[in-house]
């Protein structure tokens, strides 16, 4: 148990890395005072532009992705996907929660997905990918295609880790990576029930 404490800690050291935060800052704007509030690439990309958002995105990435790797080049296959768990879960923590920004971040989304690319199945990455990309373009809503990124875990130890002696312990874990998701998108949620919600382009279904 200790070792999937000590995973848990470094991720979420790794996830206090705020690229949103830090990319805002040399740029002049605390980017937590703008927009939805949060720190994620999202709100990054609609209030300074594509470059910007490119750069938060991919250090998102790398803080989750360099430190689940450096798991599974050390450990046995049997052993490395609860732990790589454990770490991911650490680093959405960090990204949601850092200390030293008064415990306000992202949403978590980025790091899920990079938790996906380096601890899942590599078919979860283009299928993830694909599922993404058309319900942001049905809906227009970035915060739909993100509620979906949170059940890829999930279904990644559903159909891959069920036979395993650590399912239900892998199972609950990855459950909270979905459970975090939709709690950091809790009023996105209300937002898209009320016909609030920002879209990626064009108006507001109740300005329609």
């Amino acid at each position: 148990m200790a070792a999937y404490l000590i995973c848990l800690i470094v991720g979420y050291f790794c996830g206090c890395i705020s690229t949103g935060y830090f990319v805002g800052k040399f740029y002049h704007m605390d980017i937590r005072t703008k927009g939805s509030g949060n720190a994620g690439t999202t709100n990054v990309l609609r209030n300074l532009g594509k470059l910007p958002a490119l750069i938060t995105f991919v250090g998102d990435l790398a803080k989750a992705i360099v430190p689940i790797l450096v798991i599974r080049l050390a450990f046995a296959p049997e052993q490395w996907y609860l732990w790589c768990l454990y770490c991911g879960l650490g680093v959405v923590l960090g990204h949601n929660y850092p200390f030293y920004l008064g415990f306000k971040g992202g949403k978590g989304i980025a790091v899920t997905a990079a938790v996906v690319m380096s601890a899942c199945h590599p078919l979860m990455i283009p299928i993830g990918l694909a599922i993404f990309i058309i319900m942001v373009a049905l809906t227009r809503y970035v915060s739909v295609g993100s509620l979906f990124v949170a059940w890829y875990i999930p279904a990644n130890t559903l159909v891959l880790y069920r036979d395993n002696p650590y399912f239900v312990h892998m199972m609950v874990v990855s459950l909270i990576f979905t459970a975090l998701a939709y709690f950091q998108h809790r009023n996105n949620i209300v937002r898209l029930i009320h016909g609030n919600e920002n879209p990626l382009w064009g108006k507001k279904k109740n300005e329609q």
